[in-house]
């Protein structure tokens, strides 16, 4: 994408812009030029119709929101990333979305709550965060993505995935990955073991940082299991193996009973789908109370996407639980080829508009001159285009 904004953020904000700054955007925000944003917005709308083709509904929350709201339940988490300004009317502070997940939510625990449940909902929609990532640098961003809201159950875990891993693949989306965890899981060990909810925080930083040595020094006399936890990530197969070869106390193993079940049932319906399992991973998926997963694809930047069981009470909602999943256009884009220059002609001022309405309905996208010219195929090229219409036939530039 050609930005506006890449050395945005340096010059003095109280100074005068010089001739060469003026049009600096701040640091991770960029203009998106042709043909770049016409692929973002095509792009969308193939996802979306692939979640519709899934019987998902779509909505569309406002950018901005109160405060109160936009932030309640899990939106607390993102309180750091949340831009907020005063509402002129109300005289209340309003906060611009920095994700569209707990919109949703919200969106299903009040002006949806008499639906039939399950409910299945998509969206897409901008959003904007204080500050970019090592790897996502860009502040605003467009996301797409779906929530299936009041199943327990596993095949409900086992659809998000799927899903997700469909509409990547009608992209064509290449040598795409799943990396699954339980967020959950540190922490019902923690308690099995009676290790104290401070010592439970330390140890889970620890093993998000994927360091044994703090690992071990946390864990004490727990240490050799909690790095046997470390350890087990990997494929899906041999990683779910080492796992389950653990003594861990009931609360952890009936979770991970649970990952097994979605496991075998995402299996049944894409055996060719490629699985990694992290069962340590907690970063980002602090208010998922279940399987989560990441999409990744080889050689991208980034991920592709987030999702996991959550439960809409930690979202505002009326506690029912829910699943779903968020994909980050700006990385999507990236696994992509470069869309191919639309076939463009032009059509002198003096043509005909029969033949140039007839050409737009075989797919040119016409190009109509204001003013007679001498010479249309010089003027097709000064104008980007592929063609141009002379005497009524299409000619090659």
């Amino acid at each position: 994408m050609t930005s506006a904004g890449d050395k945005g953020g340096g010059a003095n904000p109280s100074a005068p812009a010089a001739a060469g700054e003026a049009h600096l955007l701040p640091a991770g925000l960029q203009d998106v030029l042709p043909p770049q944003a016409a692929h973002e917005a095509a792009t969308i709308e193939r996802l979306l119709a692939c979640l519709a083709g899934h019987g998902y509904e779509r909505v569309k929350p406002p950018l901005i929101e109160f405060e109160e709201t936009l932030l309640a339940g899990a939106g607390a988490a993102l309180a750091p990333q949340t831009f907020r300004l005063m509402d002129p009317v109300s005289q209340r502070m309003m906060g611009l979305r920095a994700d569209m997940t707990t919109q949703v939510a919200r969106i299903a625990a009040s002006r949806l709550s008499r639906q039939a449940r399950p409910l299945r909902l998509c969206y897409a929609g901008q959003v904007l965060r204080v500050k970019g990532s090592q790897l996502r640098p860009e502040r605003q961003f467009a996301q797409v993505g779906a929530e299936l809201i009041g199943p327990l159950a596993d095949s409900a875990d086992a659809e998000v995935v799927l899903t997700a891993s469909e509409a990547l693949d009608s992209l064509g989306v290449q040598e795409l990955s799943v990396d699954l965890t339980l967020p959950p899981l540190v922490g019902a060990i923690a308690r099995g073991l009676g290790i104290d909810p401070a010592t439970g925080d330390d140890l889970r930083a620890a093993l998000d940082r994927k360091d044994a040595a703090a690992v071990a020094e946390v864990a004490g006399p727990h240490a050799d299991l909690f790095e046997a936890v470390l350890e087990a990530a990997g494929p899906v197969g041999a990683a779910l193996e080492r796992l389950q070869a653990l003594s861990l106390p009931e609360e952890a193993a009936q979770g991970l009973a649970q990952l097994a079940r979605v496991i075998s049932l995402i299996r049944a319906r894409r055996p060719d789908l490629t699985m990694t399992l992290d069962p340590s991973e907690h970063r980002g998926f602090e208010y998922q109370t279940g399987v989560s997963f990441t999409l990744f694809a080889r050689n991208v930047r980034g991920e592709l996407g987030r999702g996991g069981r959550y439960d809409t009470a930690a979202n505002g909602g009326q506690g029912e639980p829910a699943t779903g999943f968020t994909l980050y256009m700006d990385s999507v884009l990236r696994a992509l080829p470069q869309p191919a220059p639309q076939q463009r002609v032009f059509v002198p001022a003096d043509a005909q508009t029969e033949r140039a309405a007839a050409l737009r309905a075989e797919g040119w996208a016409t190009v109509q001159g204001l003013e007679p010219v001498t010479d249309a195929q010089a003027e097709g090229r000064r104008l980007g285009c592929s063609h141009a219409l002379v005497d009524g036939e299409l000619v090659a530039l």
